[in-house]
């Protein structure tokens, strides 16, 4: 009887030991470091413990012996999930900042190429066509005024405005040649609808349709996509963190220090796996992501060369010029054919055009002296494809390169690194990315069936603007509407001063109605809901209290 009594004491001992302390001992640690880390970040001490309590009544940490209270295992957690948020935007705003940079280098280079060739024709204009520009001057500011409103976002047939030019021009340059004549609108309106057949101005009109519509429309589809990059990434960067992940950042980043373990750093795949877990509804963008990047690279490709962007703003003077010089040079045969179309026209204008002498001044000054395309806009796209590139893996590294400061290091490390429970090696296997590889994430509880709305919103505006971005390649005209509003961080966001407050002017034909695109589904996927069973368990106490009773009756 006796040696029994003795044996169940040596127990009870033994197990009052392993509870008391890791080190074996009764006596209760200082919490002296954790009152200092705990006042640091801002709280009062009210409330913390002087030395370690029996931790029980923690939720998130493990309940050996701790440092921490409830209270302060709900500060610590939601001051890791604030600082994990934190660490997201600056992340976050650094992507921002440098699409919003390539997007200003862009911008401003595009508007001052415009300001070039309005300067250039202006320029031109006056000392070749003299009389004819002057008076006519509106038609060609108007012109550059409805490619701002295009570029800008406005929706604007670009085509219908380069149509119209031409027609206009058409009836002034007859007008000023036949100066001789009495000729009203409604002859003028005859003349324009000529133009298609004679075709006055040679073949510039079709070809330098098809140029500009081109560069126009792969320009602004450009600039508009890397701004709906930039915006993806500054929303989904403000995206909250569930109430899981915030478990697992606290688990992970406070825990060691309730457990008396503050130098010890998360084990680099326990960080790895939380990380993943966090962010699993943005790893799932990745796909969206790297396609859009890749159809901005292949526009940016398309933006030097003969055909470039700068070489076919900068032309367009010279072209302008150029078909009216072919106009005038054989405006007699032109006369001919449209006095038989629309009627002879009767004498009692003003005597004497000068038309001969203009010609000869445009005969001389009209030549191409454009070369390739400057070194600004070949710095400007190498740029933007580097940066594009580096880009793409972003949603996907994210967790590797937020854990890149928590991780342990040095040799053998492994082993001595938080785990999540105590300094030892983590041997849970890391998940994949995305939402549907965390179904069995030991460290973050997922439904895989709830994936977060905003992100998904965001992956729909990169597949829709990745799907302007391919008509632009293709050189099909793309429209862009306000949706500043619905949360979709795409549209006309460029419309940045009064240019795209512009009316329609009577000679602009009234912009087409918008075209709308359907929305490319989200690929379908069977996925299975994660269930986790937690089975009850005595604490240490209450198992001392057991077997004290037992050693009584007995």
């Amino acid at each position: 009887m006796d040696s029994y009594i003795v044996a169940l004491f040596l127990a009870l001992s033994s197990l009052t030991t392993a509870v008391l302390g890791e080190k074996g001992t009764s006596k209760a640690r200082s919490c002296s470091d954790i009152r200092q880390f705990y006042s640091g970040k801002g709280f009062t001490l009210e409330g913390v413990p002087q030395t370690e309590i029996s931790g029980e009544h923690l939720r998130i940490c493990p309940q050996g012996y701790t440092c921490c209270t409830s209270d302060m295992e709900d500060n610590l957690a939601t001051l890791s999930r604030r600082e994990m948020e934190g660490l997201l935007k600056e992340a976050g705003r650094a992507l921002h900042t440098s699409l919003a940079g390539q997007y200003k280098a862009f911008d401003g280079y595009f508007l001052e190429l415009l300001n070039q060739s309005s300067t250039s024709l202006h320029e031109m204009m006056m000392s070749t066509w003299g009389t004819l520009y002057s008076q006519n001057a509106p038609l060609f500011s108007d012109l550059y005024t409805d490619l701002r409103h295009y570029y800008r976002g406005s929706n604007i047939n670009l085509e219908e405005v380069l149509n119209e030019f031409w027609a206009r021009l058409m009836e002034r340059v007859f007008h000023h040649a036949n100066k001789q004549y009495n000729i009203g609108e409604d002859y003028l309106e005859c003349v324009s609808k000529q133009m298609d057949t004679l075709r006055p101005f040679g073949d510039t009109p079709r070809e330098m349709k098809l140029k500009v519509t081109r560069t126009f429309v792969a320009s602004r589809s450009f600039v508009q996509g890397l701004m709906t990059s930039g915006e993806v990434v500054r929303r989904v960067s403000q995206v909250q963190l569930s109430q899981e992940c915030m478990r697992a950042m606290m688990k992970m980043t406070y825990c060691p220090h309730c457990r008396g373990m503050a130098s010890a750093r998360p084990c680099a795949n326990y960080c790895a796996n939380v990380m993943k877990g966090c962010l699993a509804n943005q790893a799932d963008l990745n796909s969206e992501w790297r396609h859009l990047a890749d159809t901005l690279i292949q526009v940016a490709n398309r933006f030097e060369g003969p055909t470039g962007v700068d070489v076919v703003v900068l032309s367009l003077p010279f072209r302008i010029s150029e078909a009216m010089y072919t106009m005038m040079d054989n405006i007699e045969n032109i006369n001919s054919k449209l006095f038989q179309k629309c009627g002879d026209l009767r004498t009692g204008g003003s005597s004497g055009t000068g038309a001969e002498e203009e010609v000869k001044r445009a005969r001389i000054t009209v030549e191409d002296s454009l070369g390739p395309s400057s070194s600004t806009l070949s710095v400007l796209v190498s740029d933007v494809i580097v940066r594009l590139r580096n880009m793409q893996p972003y949603w996907v590294t994210l967790p590797t390169v937020l854990c890149s400061d928590r991780i342990a290091t040095g040799t053998g490390a492994e082993d001595k690194c938080w785990n999540g429970m105590s300094r030892a090696r983590y041997l849970p296997e890391v998940m994949g990315d995305g939402l549907a590889s965390q179904i069995n994430n030991p460290e973050v509880e997922m439904d895989i069936t709830k994936p977060d709305m905003v992100i998904r919103q965001q992956i729909m505006q990169l597949k829709i603007m990745t799907h302007r971005l391919k008509n632009a390649l293709n050189g099909n005209d793309v429209d862009f509407q306000d949706t500043s509003d619905d949360g979709s961080g795409s549209g006309s966001g460029m419309c940045a001063d009064e240019l795209c407050s512009r009316g329609p002017r009577r000679d602009t034909p009234i912009a087409t109605q918008p075209k709308h695109y359907p929305n490319p589904p989200e690929d379908g996927r069977a996925v299975k809901a994660s269930a986790h069973c937690t089975l009850p368990s005595l604490s240490p106490v209450l198992l001392l209290a057991l077997l004290t009773m037992l050693l009584l009756r007995r």
